[in-house]
């Protein structure tokens, strides 16, 4: 066994997954999963920069797990960050804080290969599954952009685009710098031109409709299912390949774009730091669901964190 620390920056979310990694099997024993809001994209749509205060925000959490880090005594480490450090013109004072706290550079990784390790770490698991049709559509949807890709064991096409719930939210739902409650008809419908515009895109390159099952990942999409599932508390093993229909997604999606933000806030399962961008998170599955025509989304609570802890096994 190898002892690995997997670090995954986005642009609402920053996440650690410290295991012990078999590099013969590939499988996975978790000794610490960790989640923090830090919302590192904050206003990077609107302004091409990370803000200094979301800046701060990130490296704190930094410091948090360098600390269970070194408690676990891992042996390699890895940190990687996705859409919003892509976007910034000022990644460079990311990159220095995270070096500093952590000793490690982040990989600034591209679209293509963010897909390829939410795609590992969402379908290792599901090669014995006989109830689960191949090839699988991953879907993972994230502050600042969604990745979907197509494949059996391995990867056959991916795409990632530009629309998340961070990113959504702020460019339609926003009116003098805050959130509307709720949203209006007319910015719900804005939302989903641009979520029905990234899906044309990635359609030119992913054979969406051509999937057998579909495999939602990332905090938007267990968030729904944990809500799907009535339950009082957060679960992970509970939502843990859940499959939630597409009627009960598209019932959820509806309440949240017709909700305040207390009404939003007020379910237990809703962690703070998603209340105001669920709503968006929720249109792009509902709309992906509703282009392929898909009966069902199979949740994960493995994505991208397990697929850059395997690629150190």
């Amino acid at each position: 066994m190898t002892r690995v620390a997997a670090i995954d920056c986005g642009t609402n979310s920053i996440r650690l997954l410290v295991a012990d990694a078999d590099p013969v099997t590939g499988t996975l024993v978790d000794l610490d999963r960790r989640m923090t809001i830090v919302r590192l994209g904050q206003g990077v749509d609107r302004t091409g920069r990370l803000a200094p205060e979301a800046l701060e925000r990130t490296f704190a959490a930094c410091r948090e797990y360098a600390a269970v880090i070194k408690e676990h005594g891992a042996e390699r480490l890895r940190f990687v960050a996705t859409s919003a450090s892509r976007d910034a013109e000022n990644r460079d004072a990311f990159v220095r804080g995270v070096l500093d706290i952590l000793g490690v550079e982040p990989e600034v990784i591209t679209g293509d290969q963010e897909a390829e390790f939410s795609f590992t770490g969402a379908t290792r698991e599901l090669s014995g599954r006989t109830d689960l049709a191949k090839p699988y559509l991953v879907v993972d949807i994230g502050g600042g952009s969604t990745e979907f890709v197509v494949g059996e064991e391995h990867v056959r096409a991916a795409r990632s685009v530009d629309v998340g719930c961070v990113r959504m939210t702020e460019r339609h739902l926003v009116q003098d710098g805050t959130v509307t409650d709720p949203p209006t008809a007319a910015q719900v419908a804005a939302v989903r031109a641009d979520v029905e515009a990234a899906l044309d895109l990635a359609e030119q390159t992913v054979p969406l409709r051509g999937a057998r099952t579909l495999v939602g990942l990332a905090g938007s999409v267990t968030t729904v299912a944990a809500i799907a599932l009535d339950l009082p508390a957060y679960d992970s093993a509970a939502i843990h390949h859940a499959r939630v229909p597409y009627a009960r997604v598209r019932e959820i999606t509806e309440r949240l774009l017709t909700s305040t933000h207390a009404e939003r806030a007020a379910i237990p399962v809703l962690h703070p730091g998603r209340v105001d961008v669920i709503g968006a998170g929720a249109l792009v599955l509902l709309a992906l669901m509703e282009r392929i025509g898909a009966d069902e989304v199979v949740v994960s609570e493995h994505d991208i964190l397990d697929g850059i802890a395997f690629s150190l096994a």
